[in-house]
């Protein structure tokens, strides 16, 4: 059922100004930084093992729970990014600061495999007891994949063998047979690991693990209950009151709803996808497609960013999509991109292109600043100027994964298939990619996003005949298309969203697209009574925002864009090292002439003021101030 593979991202070099200013932000800046934060806030110290331990940094809150549980998967997802980094160019600094660590992961190593600094450093003898609230499973999840990056980069094999050996622990601990624990994590994650570690080695006793731990899930008697009874709890105490919390209040095949925790979620059906396509699961397709269509059809923000409470850093009721108080956590949209793009490995399908691009260039991209040093964990679509990023924080994960994101961000751009080379996103690039076994050279050149006119050369080693399918974007109306000058008629030619051109290719062929810009208003459904009466814009592939230093002379708050205002496109070379932005003529309420009085019989009177609306992805880079995504229309 695979029949797509993604591009290795260490084959996709950026040559855009805009992927590759975010990858060099990332390689020379948020990397470094985050390895002095981890050393700074005492994380990488956790790995010392002092006897007694030291005092705890995050102290235990009422419910005897500390971030300080999740340390490991800081650590594991520091390490796979800068493997990441590592593959792009090679840097002895670095590479010494993970085999330093990996030195300690060795040493503090259980005999029987085990590997948890929290449990062998404070409560030994607690470990495997609370799988619901811990984070044991999660944690090597992440440890895992940053040994799977870092063999990848270098090599080096030292941490993929500590890795190994935790499994085998692991197997022997969790599964079906006489003895053994019937239990799976409370934060999904290892699962996605698992099947990365499968593709890598073809030992499909990982697939195994990853499916068992799918499988079991939800399942009665309820094991997160039978843990919280051995270890001396209420189950009915639990604090998130239902187990829908962790998506472990059904079996998978059942779940019809998108529920809990978003992060869980999205980690969770990302694993539920690769699982569908290499155990040809056709219950876990419908399964997928059936919860994606629940969140993207009534649980979405227009940004690509899902959960709107904190209270549960995830979803509540459908159409409950609030801006001011929205939680939409960068994890769940770098989660959801995650999803979408192993829904293309299923079906090569341009819905799920079209939301690896929304999230990608707006929720997730949103989470980390232009200086590459500051970030948002919350993403809100409005706010009175008090939400700002932060340099670091006490549950530090999306810090680590928007950099992980963006340093392989180059594997996102291309799948291959059987005679196939699929474009799923556009940017300045170059590709050398395996189709069929010929070799496939691709070299795209563009200004995306803020241009959609694309040039798409394509070098085979030897002439001969394969398909390049090019995801055809939703926004993209009226899009047209050539090979070699010689016009394709899209239409004719669409499948599922994408552009199929099949012919004999030869070197030194040129497709060119030309994808439309037009500035676009989007509604919500009126059932998000949030967002009624309230317009936002997009073009292209980004959702624009005003922001209070653009539109100085009224409060945002008090600006309207009148239906049949024109929406026009500017050119701004001195903001961002060259954006577009949005310009029209718009309303603003008056107050001055309110001095005094709370309520009267006429409306405000209004002016006109020009309206300008930047990439939601850049707001709070600049000067602290009010937001909006959603503006007021009449």
């Amino acid at each position: 059922m695979r029949k797509y593979a993604p591009a290795d991202f260490t084959k996709v070099d950026l040559t855009g100004d805009f992927w590759r200013e975010r990858l060099e932000t990332v390689l020379t800046r948020t990397i470094p930084s985050q390895y002095k934060k981890l050393g700074s806030e005492g994380i990488l110290e956790s790995l010392d093992l002092k006897d007694p331990p030291p005092p705890l940094r995050i102290p235990r809150n009422h419910m005897g729970f500390t971030t300080q549980f999740f340390w490991d998967s800081d650590i594991g997802k520091w390490i796979e990014a800068a493997a990441y980094a590592l593959s792009h160019r090679r840097d002895a600094a670095i590479e010494a600061q993970i085999d330093e660590i990996v030195d300690k992961l060795e040493a503090g190593q259980c005999e029987d495999g085990y590997l948890n600094f929290w449990y062998v450093g404070h409560e030994f003898d607690k470990r495997w007891t609370n799988l619901r609230d811990r984070h044991e499973l999660y944690n090597c999840g992440h440890l895992l994949e940053g040994a799977i990056a870092y063999f990848q980069a270098t090599g080096r094999r030292k941490m993929l063998d500590v890795m190994e050996r935790y499994l085998d622990h692991i197997r022997a601990t969790f599964g079906t047979e006489a003895g053994k624990k019937r239990g799976y994590p409370g934060h999904q994650e290892i699962e996605i690991a698992l099947v990365k570690l499968y593709h890598l080695t073809g030992e499909k006793k990982h697939l195994d693990l990853a499916a068992y731990f799918i499988d079991e899930r939800g399942r009665q008697p309820h094991y997160f209950d039978i843990e919280a009874v051995e270890r001396g709890d209420d189950p009915k105490a639990y604090v998130f009151g239902s187990h829908e919390y962790s998506q472990s209040h059904m079996p998978v095949r059942e779940q019809t709803k998108v529920v809990g925790h978003a992060v869980r979620a999205m980690y969770m059906y990302a694993a539920m996808a690769d699982l569908a396509a290499d155990l040809e699961d056709p219950d876990l397709k419908k399964a997928c497609e059936t919860l994606w269509s629940d969140v993207t059809t009534t649980r979405m923000y227009v940004t690509g960013g899902f959960g709107p409470s904190a209270s549960n850093e995830g979803f509540t009721t459908d159409y409950d999509l609030p801006n001011d108080t929205a939680y939409a956590e960068t994890c769940a949209s770098v989660a959801m991109i995650f999803w979408a793009q192993r829904m293309l490995n299923l079906d090569l399908d341009g819905q799920y292109g079209d939301m690896l691009e929304l999230a990608l260039f707006n929720g997730a991209l949103s989470g980390l600043s232009r200086d590459g040093e500051h970030y948002f964990y919350e993403n809100k679509l409005e706010s009175d100027g008090s939400h700002q990023r932060w340099e670091w924080h006490p549950c530090p994960c999306c810090t680590m994964n928007v950099s992980r994101l963006v340093a392989s961000v180059g594997g996102y751009f291309y799948s291959t298939g059987e005679d196939l080379i699929a474009v799923h996103l556009y940017g300045g690039n170059h590709a050398e990619l395996d189709v069929s076994g010929r070799k496939v050279a691709l070299t795209e050149t563009s200004n995306f996003p803020w241009s959609g006119e694309i040039n798409l050369s394509v070098d085979p080693e030897s002439p001969g005949q394969f398909t390049v399918k090019l995801r055809i974007p939703e926004w993209a109306k009226g899009a047209t298309a050539s090979v070699n000058g010689n016009p394709v008629e899209i239409p004719a030619n669409l499948d599922k969203g994408y552009l199929a051109i099949t012919r004999d290719w030869s070197k030194g062929d040129i497709i060119t697209l030309d994808l439309p810009m037009t500035p676009e208003r989007i509604y919500a459904n009126p059932k998000v009574r949030m967002d009624l009466d309230r317009v936002t814009l997009r073009r292209g592939p980004l959702v624009y925002c005003l922001e209070q230093i653009d539109n100085p002379d009224a409060p945002i708050t008090l600006l309207a864009l009148p239906r049949d205002a024109t929406v026009s496109v500017e050119d701004r070379l001195d903001l961002f090292d060259g954006i577009v932005v949005l310009k029209a003529e718009g309303k603003a309420m008056r107050t001055d002439d309110w001095t005094g009085t709370l309520y009267r019989t006429t409306p405000p009177e209004e002016s006109t003021k020009t309206l300008t609306a930047v990439p939601y992805y850049l707001w709070a880079n600049r000067e602290p101030g009010p937001m909006t995504v959603w503006i007021r229309e009449h």
